[in-house]
């Protein structure tokens, strides 16, 4: 097991398959940066299918057991169903996907298929009018809201549904989300907005903090605290008291959980970050391509072990570099 300065180890790893995405979400990818000029990357300098699969085997050599695909929107990427087929094969290994969830319907029967074991699907309102000012998407709450059937009509669950919560925006949302999913077997979580990247005009006066949500929840419901599922879990866990509902609160900002994270992230075009708000990473690209047999894995090994990142605890207003962006490191 590879463990970092702080003894943390590495057992998650999230590989976003493409920096691409059909929503443009405040949090993530403004319209006014992210537009019709906006200069994607390239399918030559994605990572290849082999490549991902390499980075996948090596990583649980290291000790990971579990995989999340992400985006950008993963779904966009060409050949996504036989990336999750290879990952698939690799025993021993957790393999799960964040989605959007609009491109559910077209694909969860063939994911789940090919050995696909859950999926996340991030909506943070139910109500039309604010899902369409927080995704600034031509799609409807409908389309998304299809999607996670059709994850559960194919076995992928249960399914998470993610909402990040910002004030003035989606905190209207809260009690209707809860309405909308009481009874049907999914997981809900609410995530503080977090000030990951430069764009998207964060400020801890947008941020509606675990505490202020698990009040406005128990205004309505009793609830019950649950254990931790397993280490490293980033959610706070509660059931509603009537067992009709799982929710989780993420608290990155009120309640940093940096002390037990074991999550290592590879963008689309193979870099390593090591925090989900770090800047520049690690490039695995020359190891993967032009490396000798045992680079790759001292590559990520040295990585890991040398890593001291704690930026929510620490977390202050200036920076001295820049941050990544959540659309290109996958969240």
């Amino acid at each position: 097991m590879t463990s970092d300065l702080l003894g943390r180890p590495l057992r998650d790893l999230r590989i976003s398959l493409t920096d691409r995405c059909n929503f443009r979400c405040g949090y993530c990818m403004p319209r006014e940066l992210f537009g019709p000029d906006h200069a994607f990357l390239p399918t030559s300098r994605l990572l290849s299918i082999d490549e991902i699969e390499r980075v996948a085997r090596t990583a649980v050599e290291l000790g990971v057991s579990k995989i999340r695909l992400t985006g950008g929107e993963p779904l966009m990427r060409r050949g996504v169903v036989g990336i999750v087929e290879r990952l698939a094969r690799i025993e021993g290994l957790d393999l799960a996907m964040t989605t959007n969830g609009v491109l559910l319907p077209r694909f969860a029967d063939d994911l789940a298929a090919a050995g696909l074991r859950r999926v996340t699907v991030s909506l943070d309102a139910v109500d039309q009018e604010i899902f369409e000012a927080a995704s600034d998407s031509r799609f409807r709450v409908a389309d998304v809201l299809r999607g996670v059937d059709a994850a559960d009509a194919a076995g992928l669950g249960p399914v998470k549904v993610n909402a990040v919560i910002r004030r003035g925006l989606t905190d209207r949302q809260i009690l209707p989300m809860i309405r909308e999913h009481r009874g049907s077997g999914r997981i809900l979580r609410f995530i503080e907005f977090m000030d990951v990247g430069g764009t998207n005009g964060w400020s801890r006066d947008h941020v509606v903090t675990a505490e202020e949500i698990l009040d406005l929840i128990r205004s309505e419901w009793q609830v019950v605290e649950l254990p931790a599922s397993r280490y490293g879990e980033v959610a706070q866990r509660f059931m509603l008291a009537d067992g009709s509902l799982e929710i989780g609160i993420i608290a990155s900002v009120s309640v940093p959980f940096c002390g037990t994270c074991t999550r290592a992230r590879v963008t689309a075009e193979g870099r390593l970050h090591t925090c989900l708000f770090s800047a520049g990473g690690v490039d695995l690209v020359p190891a993967l391509r032009h490396g000798r047999p045992g680079d790759l894995e001292g590559l990520l090994s040295s990585t890991w072990a040398g890593r001291a990142d704690r930026y929510s605890e620490l977390r202050s207003g200036a920076r001295t570099t820049l941050p990544v962006e959540m659309s290109y490191i996958g969240g």
